[in-house]
């Protein structure tokens, strides 16, 4: 009896991985309950007891994404010597480290979030939060936001494929938004 509960506790996470990896290989047109069912092995009703539709498939994918996010943010300004913790900063290392990751399920995401504009609702507090918590940080809309920004606007412009850099191809860019990070405030251009 052990055993299958257990199995029952890991069925979420092994059903989002399944959907992370028909994201992949089948795109957002490919994401459908049989597909994840099919490629967790699990009946479709199986995945429709942890995930009541496709809409809440795509939430708990979206969820998951953010934890991730957040978890690596947090590494990466742990990571940092006590006296120059920056959250900019960490965000910075963050995306370089990962911007590459999963570029299909971003764009997939995305294209679901047309379909369901409510799927990407998590993800538009967690920016409100991140914007909030920088401006006060740093007494109002500073170098931070406009870090954020870039690097949303990096992410968005490669998961729609207007652009496909190598990481090697962004390391000036990265650097750049490093310094722009570190500043205490913008330079006024006077």
């Amino acid at each position: 009896m052990q055993g299958k509960r257990q199995r029952l506790t890991e069925r979420p996470e092994i059903i989002l991985a399944a959907a992370n990896a028909v994201l992949n290989r089948k795109g957002a047109r490919g994401l459908t309950i049989d597909a994840v069912a099919a490629e967790a092995g699990l009946s479709k009703g199986g995945v429709l007891h942890h995930y009541a539709s496709k809409d809440a498939l795509v939430a708990a994918l979206v969820a998951h994404k953010l934890a991730s996010l957040r978890a690596g943010i947090a590494a990466c300004e742990d990571a940092q010597p006590p006296e120059a913790r920056s959250v900019p900063r960490a965000m910075v290392a963050n995306f370089e480290r990962t911007h590459c990751d999963e570029d299909e399920i971003s764009r997939a995401l995305l294209l679901a979030s047309i379909e369901n504009p409510d799927a990407l609702a998590d993800y538009r507090r967690f920016l409100a939060g991140e914007l909030s918590r920088l401006a006060e940080a740093e007494g109002g809309f500073g170098p931070g936001s406009v870090v954020l920004f870039a690097i949303v606007g990096i992410a968005m412009g490669r998961a729609l494929g207007f652009h496909q850099f190598a990481p090697h191809e962004l390391k000036g860019v990265f650097t750049t938004l490093d310094r722009i990070a570190g500043l205490e405030q913008l330079p006024s251009g006077e």
